[in-house]
């Protein structure tokens, strides 16, 4: 057994005859009697106090110290008391992602982890309590998908723990415990009448983005950012975006560093020469990537109504986007006093969306169509649009009907004459 257990209640004093006696000490009686002490693999005393008639229970649970020493799993009780909120906020501190990813995480963990977790001992946590969790915040938050992007920050904070050993397994991982699943809804692309409405209904110096994001595929923080080139390429270079750093605007690379090239189609290429005749860019200074990071002056070829600055989301989704979906007839208009409808699947990515479905029913193939929304894995890119790729039934009609088309509008020649 590691250790000893120290009774403190009584001690060993020589006797009269010079013999070892127990007396009491000056607590007994008064407070936890046995302390179980031990020294640790950091080389530190350990302790743990119990109450009288219980030596038997500090023995044993010396003897479970000993075990986990042996086989790795020990856990420095005063790490294990650390709570889950203590822990996290630690943890937090120490990301080094990019700021944006940090702030999205933060956002998760206090709004949805640290609030039903947080004053609970890392050393205490069990599978139920997990679940109890997950319970909670499947009432508070309807979205699956979004769920299982919070599970997997407090997982995460978990598998820290464990590594950093303030616990000797992740709660979250226990085979008792289902993480929220993905969402299953499948992508439902818009029309094109219902695409190109909505471009009516934009103010007209922001209609082209309609053209980036549904004949180019770019995100909103990438037509936000998109400077002023050369337009006859063909091409178009995808370097950079306007996204939202601690609070601040800030110029940054695509998501997931993913610079690319997509074709330009001459119709798009046109109507952004016509934009910027009519709204010739300014120049923008904003940091890069971080709020305190290098100035970098861009001329947009997109700024704000009063054109003296770049373009913030949340302010071009309410007061632009929204208002022309209104108009659309795409989301009902508000009444007086309320907010506009939550519609996320209307949003700017609903032009991505459209974007993947023109091509595809064009025949491109998912590989290509991944590089040019810059996508990581093309695997993604076929989990989310494979509902849409043509059927080979299809196909096979098409290339037959398409086959006799082409001979139908032949002139007739020779042998038909002959025939005839």
């Amino acid at each position: 057994m590691a250790g000893h257990v120290q009774d403190r209640w009584y001690k060993t004093e020589p006797g009269p005859d010079g013999k070892p006696t127990r007396v009491k000490t000056d607590r007994h009686g008064t407070g936890k009697r046995y302390r179980a002490r031990y020294v640790g693999p950091d080389g530190t005393e350990q302790s743990q106090s119990f109450p009288d008639g219980q030596k038997r229970r500090a023995e044993k649970w010396l003897t479970k110290i000993e075990n986990d020493m042996d086989s790795g799993r020990y856990v420095d009780p005063k790490a294990a008391r650390t709570t889950f909120r203590q822990y996290t906020e630690k943890w937090i501190s120490a990301q080094t992602t990019d700021m944006t990813t940090r702030e999205s995480v933060d956002v998760q963990l206090r709004r949805h982890a640290i609030p039903y977790l947080g004053s609970r001992p890392l050393g205490s946590f069990r599978p139920e309590h997990i679940r109890d969790w997950l319970s909670e915040l499947e009432r508070a938050v309807p979205a699956s998908s979004y769920r299982r992007v919070i599970f997997a920050s407090v997982s995460a904070v978990f598998t820290a723990a464990v590594e950093d050993d303030y616990l000797h397994r992740n709660p979250c991982k226990a085979s008792t415990v289902k993480a929220p699943g993905p969402n299953r809804r499948q992508v439902v692309p818009w029309p094109a009448a219902r695409t190109f409405a909505v471009r009516a209904a934009l103010p007209e110096p922001y209609q082209a983005m309609v053209d980036l994001g549904g004949g180019c595929g770019l995100r909103q923080g990438e037509i936000f950012g998109l400077p002023d080139g050369d337009l006859d390429t063909g091409w178009l270079h995808v370097a950079i975006q306007v996204k939202v750093a601690g609070g601040r605007l800030v110029f940054a690379p695509p998501k997931r560093d993913k610079e690319r090239d997509v074709p330009l189609p001459d119709r798009v290429a046109h109507v952004l020469k016509q934009h910027r005749k009519a709204h010739p860019p300014v120049k923008v200074t904003l940091p890069w990537q971080r709020p305190d990071g290098p100035l970098v002056t861009k001329r947009l070829l997109f700024t704000r109504p009063d054109g003296e600055g770049a373009i913030r989301r949340t302010d071009f989704n309410t007061r632009i986007w929204k208002p022309a979906l209104v108009e659309a007839g795409v989301i009902p208009e508000p009444k007086p006093g309320e907010r506009f409808l939550a519609a996320r699947e209307h949003g700017m990515h609903a032009l991505r969306h459209f974007y993947a479905s023109v091509l595809l029913d064009a025949g491109e193939n998912i590989k290509a169509l991944s590089t040019y929304l810059g996508h990581t894995d093309p695997g993604f890119t076929l989990r989310v649009y494979t509902h849409l790729l043509p059927s080979s039934e299809g196909r096979t009609r098409k290339a037959v009907d398409s086959l006799y088309e082409s001979l139908s509008s032949r002139p007739h020649g020779p042998q038909t004459a002959q025939e005839g």
